[in-house]
């Protein structure tokens, strides 16, 4: 498959992955908070996103069961790309101030089918891209994804101004289907699903298991698990930190979700140019060094009453290298998947990073009401830095780890 197509394929998959996330995590907090929603509550929405958490448990089915008329991997896109359109069209019924229970339901359902799509799109990932091509390949997942992000989150949250509820979701309706018409003309062969056209669960769970023996995989799991607990921590009460300060949700929509995320992209652009010139592992080094330094000067923002210069400028720096720290991580996790079982290994691995960071959300809004903004910032620090850690120990050992890689 020539690399552009693979490309342009990837990225827009992921895309549409990235329309639900983006608004659950950009605006659905900014409706919320203005509808007087307590921060622990907040906190907790992130718990919609489980089905990420979980996904590992039915990836096998995915790297299992397949049409050989559809595809190995098409054969789940399809009907996962279609439920994903009809859901957020369905969403558009459900008003936050009169149906919020409904609302959140209905997001937790795109969490679940986008969650199930990113499993077959991660494995097709593993399957068409060569080693040269990790860098390009996860700059086109990251951008993708958080491009779609951008229209979910703070593009929706600026379109408030000028449309109703029910057209905000109808435009991300029809964004997600553009996929569509893609997979209408994709064709799997032999040579973009590997060397594997039939595997059972009880020898997928193996060669999961081999992974898992191998020499320093446990410090690439920790490092997987870790990496982004204390960024987390910041970011998802950062949104709530704003509105107490003072900001609209217009203006927190456009700096954050747009601004912020138009860096963001220009980041995970700058991470996959990085692992392409200098190699996974010093990429990643590089990324986790410079990602510390936004973080503090977030928490800087608490010491005394923002302005919307600083926050621009401390947003635009915090996506432009948390940008670039993703791509990095996701360029390393895939270089140390078993293509074998690529669907349901970067899975794996996939649900250890959202496992790993997700605690963060969950405990930032309590930790904001007992001790503050500033402690759960400067606490999201200490733990950004803690990762280095398991990132040294990981750099000893990462020719160590088993990979089945051409």
């Amino acid at each position: 498959m020539v690399r552009t197509k693979k490309i342009i394929l990837l990225s827009t998959l992921y895309f549409s992955q990235g329309i639900p996330f983006g608004f659950q995590a950009t605006a659905l907090p900014v409706y919320l908070r203005s509808s007087g929603v307590s921060l622990s509550g907040i906190g907790f929405i992130s718990a919609l996103a489980l089905p990420w958490m979980f996904k590992a448990l039915w990836a096998p089915l995915v790297d299992r069961y397949w049409s050989d008329r559809i595809g190995r991997r098409k054969s789940w896109l399809v009907p996962m790309q279609t439920l994903m359109v009809a859901t957020l069209a369905l969403s558009s019924l459900a008003d936050p101030g009169e149906a919020t229970m409904t609302l959140l339901a209905l997001v937790f359902v795109m969490n679940l089918v986008a969650a199930t799509q990113d499993i077959a799109v991660d494995g097709l990932a593993v399957d068409i891209l060569d080693a040269d091509e990790l860098g390009t390949g996860n700059a086109a997942q990251v951008v993708g994804y958080k491009a779609g992000m951008l229209l979910g989150g703070g593009i929706i949250l600026w379109l408030t101004s000028f449309l109703s509820w029910e057209s905000l979701f109808l435009v991300m309706s029809l964004a997600a289907a553009l996929p569509l018409a893609l997979l209408a003309s994709f064709k799997e062969t032999d040579s973009d699903t590997g060397s594997v056209r039939l595997i059972d669960i009880p020898g997928i769970l193996a060669a999961a298991g081999r992974f898992f023996a191998s020499r320093g995989s446990w410090w690439a799991v920790s490092l997987i698990a870790t990496y982004k607990l204390g960024e987390v921590m910041i970011d998802v009460m950062f949104k709530p930190f704003l509105v107490d300060s003072g900001f609209s949700p217009s203006q927190i929509g456009l700096w954050l979700g747009t601004w912020g995320m138009a860096a963001s992209l220009a980041g995970s652009l700058s991470g996959g140019f990085l692992v392409k010139k200098i190699g996974v592992p010093r990429a990643l080094g590089i990324a986790l060094t410079l990602r510390v330094v936004p973080l503090v000067f977030e928490w800087w923002l608490t010491t005394a009453q923002p302005n919307a210069s600083d926050v621009i400028t401390v947003t635009m720096f915090e996506h432009f290298f948390g940008g670039a720290l993703t791509t990095a991580m996701f360029a390393f996790m895939m270089s140390i998947v078993d293509r074998e079982i690529g669907a349901t290994h970067y899975t794996i691995l996939a649900s250890i990073e959202v496992a790993g960071k997700a605690p963060g959300g969950w405990i930032s809004g309590i930790a904001a009401e007992a001790s503050g903004y500033g402690a759960v910032f400067a606490a999201g620090i200490i733990l950004s830095v803690a990762v280095f850690i398991p990132f040294a120990m990981t750099g000893k050992k990462f020719q160590a780890i088993n990979v089945k890689r051409s």
